[in-house]
């Protein structure tokens, strides 16, 4: 008789994990500048990162190694246990487009798109039909406050209104782990935190894993966890 084989399903030890990594870039003068050095840490799946620091701290670094956007110099970058050096630049693509979303401090929309259209463009570019992310792209503007803003033009928002399309933009193909590169960096304080809500709550509901970075201790103290970046050196307390 047949017997079907019993599938076991292998969870990640963790979202992202950086062992011993260094990130050099070459400077005319100096000969080289070490914008992380010797960074080691881990994500465990679903939690909340804040990374804090001073402008030119590696914040943006770090963030553009976790999504596969740099290589190290040396160490390694996993994420979901995937080595992303391994990997060749398509499949580093892939993995950004299946399985990252990001989120910036000066929102990166097209002016010329509408509300609607920003936030469905990932799945236009990975070539889904309307009828598959409509749904969700309503959901989310719903979950927003801005379903009756659809049909816009983005040129037409306040800050946070483009934030918050930015937020539902990078959240729209369901990714396992957010990244936010000073998301209310460009925002004033009321509106900052009323984003920074936002997202921890859309973050918690899907189920993501979110690392932030940020030069504000105010909101770094909003995540379950918050790490310092000096210099190119973590701190973990």
């Amino acid at each position: 008789t047949f017997r079907r084989r019993s599938t076991q399903i292998i969870m990640p030890s963790y979202a992202l994990s950086f062992r011993n990594v260094t990130k050099n870039y070459t400077d005319a003068g100096s000969g080289g500048i070490a914008a992380l050095d010797g960074v080691s840490f881990e994500v465990p799946l679903g939690d909340t990162i804040a990374i804090v620091g001073r402008s030119g701290s590696g914040k943006s670094t770090l963030l553009h190694l976790a999504a596969g956007i740099d290589l190290p110099t040396s160490g390694t970058v996993y994420a979901f246990d995937r080595d992303l050096s391994a990997m060749d630049e398509r499949e580093r693509t892939r993995f950004r487009r299946d399985d990252v979303g990001l989120v910036f401090q000066f929102f990166h929309l097209m002016p010329h798109l509408s509300v609607r259209e920003n936030v469905a463009l990932p799945e236009l570019i990975a070539g889904t039909s309307a009828s598959a992310f409509e749904p969700r792209v309503r959901h989310l503007l719903e979950r927003v406050g801005l379903a009756d803003r659809a049909s816009d033009t983005v040129q037409k928002l306040s800050g946070g209104e483009m934030q918050r399309v930015a937020i539902c933009r990078a959240l729209i193909r369901q990714p396992r782990l957010l990244l936010a590169d000073e998301p209310t960096g460009n925002l004033d304080d009321a509106t900052g935190k009323s984003v920074m809500d936002l997202l921890l709550q859309l973050v918690e509901d899907e189920g993501a894993t979110l690392v932030f970075v940020t030069h504000s201790s105010e909101m770094a103290g909003r995540a379950r966890t918050v790490w310092s970046l000096h210099s190119g050196k973590l701190e973990i307390t």
